[in-house]
């Protein structure tokens, strides 16, 4: 009673548990002793269809014939009751076979059930003839796409913000897909949803000089929401071809807020960069003053002239300049 967990009788046989506090194994199923349905895809057994319609054809034209010559023999009084029995039986037959026909469509399969059971996938496109007595299900594995919902999410500096993005996915189980979820499609728009509002609260929108942030680092966020909405749809056996945030903003109360904000940060960059290169310029005007031997200025003049240059270059309307008709120092 030292309070330490211990793992399930099918549970890892190494002695790890990677349990949380009064939780199941990671990766494990909770409730109902963690049913959950383990299936995989295989193929399923079938023909050429137009073989296998020949077949049924015959059959049933066979089973015909001998029904006929049976009823012929029984009203002329030479028995003829196997006849009809053994071409009713060839005649069912025929329809039982012609029944078990499937046409399959490029980009489509069927999962194939003999009373409930699995029997397996048919991806062979054409006409195909399958086990008799089944059920089929159609499950296409074209490429899908669609676009959440956008979802109002705070990101990690806690700003709201609106979000959204296009997920394309395709079915790789079929199996998976039909026994493992009860709807795919439902299942992967809510998983992606889910993994979609996970990513946009963990990084920031923007202003971030080393972090990765939503609005600078689309590469690197797409890659990473593909990852997760991969790793959250896989035991539906789907899987992640592309995903893209399709629209990204600050949520409306705040968005003139972090305009002003973003203004700012403009205004102060470009100043920056106007006071770099007036620093520049005036030390290379001084340095050409005082290389060509032009004027000697003393300490104080130099400061008063490097003072107007800043003011000239820096200021954001044009200067009036003064000319001092004077001495130097008067």
């Amino acid at each position: 009673m030292n309070g330490d967990t211990q793992p399930r009788p099918d549970g890892p046989t190494d002695g790890s548990t990677d349990e949380s506090e009064g939780g199941a194994p990671a990766g494990r199923p909770v409730g109902h002793e963690g049913t959950r349905v383990d299936v995989t895809e295989r193929m399923a057994w079938s023909i050429d269809g137009f073989a296998g319609l020949a077949i049924s054809l015959a059959l049933m034209g066979l089973g015909g014939w001998l029904f006929v010559l049976g009823v012929i023999d029984a009203d002329a009084g030479r028995g003829g009751a196997g006849q009809i029995v053994g071409g009713s039986v060839l005649g069912l037959l025929g329809l039982l076979l012609a029944a078990s026909l499937a046409i399959v469509a490029p980009g489509q399969t069927r999962v194939v059930q003999f009373f409930g059971r699995y029997v397996g996938t048919v991806r062979r496109p054409g006409l195909r003839m399958l086990v008799p007595l089944t059920t089929r299900r159609n499950v296409s594995v074209r490429v899908h796409n669609f676009e959440t919902n956008e979802l109002k999410v705070n990101d990690a500096d806690g700003n709201p913000i609106n979000i959204a993005a296009i997920v394309v996915w395709q079915v790789a189980d079929t199996a998976r897909a039909t026994f493992a979820v009860e709807d795919y499609e439902d299942f992967v728009a809510v998983q992606a949803e889910s993994a979609l509002r996970h990513v946009a609260m963990s990084h920031p929108y923007d202003n971030a000089a080393t972090e990765v942030t939503l609005r600078g680092d689309t590469e690197v966020i797409s890659a990473e929401l593909a990852a997760e909405v991969a790793a959250r749809i896989a035991l539906a056996g789907l899987e992640v071809i592309e995903v893209r945030i399709s629209a990204l903003a600050y949520a409306p109360e705040i968005a003139q807020a972090m305009l002003q904000r973003q203004q700012a940060s403009a205004v102060i960059a470009a100043r920056e960069k106007i006071v770099e290169g007036a620093v520049g310029m005036v030390e290379s005007a001084l340095g050409q003053l005082e290389e060509k031997d032009i004027v000697d200025l003393d300490p104080e003049r130099r400061a008063a002239m490097v003072s107007n240059l800043l003011v000239v270059l820096c200021s954001e309307r044009g200067t009036t300049p003064v000319v001092n008709t004077g001495s130097l120092y008067t």
